[in-house]
């Protein structure tokens, strides 16, 4: 039976959590966290943080075995823009874009 969990809105590009994502799909849980607690990107912490989540969402709605448990599916969505401009030379603004980021970590339980 399968547990997701959700973090919506996080301030960083789609692009830069992707490559984290990369690096732990389809692996066991252990194993996941023992690879984004060495991995130097800012969101290595909010996919892991992430990841807990739903290993304790796992754990506490159904009967599983939390060391059978593996990333069955990981996805990192766009999540908007904040928007805004900066001052530049001679009277312009430039627009600046800030992306955000949902993402969404399934686990099931391997067996």
């Amino acid at each position: 039976m399968e547990t997701r969990a959700q973090t919506r809105f996080v301030s960083l590009a789609p692009r830069k959590v992707q490559l984290v994502v990369d690096q732990i799909r389809g692996k066991g849980v252990e194993e996941a966290l023992n690879i984004l607690k060495f991995v130097p990107k800012r969101s290595a912490a909010i996919v892991t943080k992430t990841l807990r989540s739903a290993v304790a969402n796992a754990e506490n709605t159904q009967s599983v075995d939390v060391d059978r448990l593996y990333v069955k599916r990981i996805a990192v969505d766009e999540g908007g823009m904040r928007k805004g401009f900066m001052p530049r030379a001679m009277g312009r603004g430039a627009r600046i874009r800030k992306r955000l980021s949902h993402i969404t970590v399934v686990v099931d339980e391997r067996g």
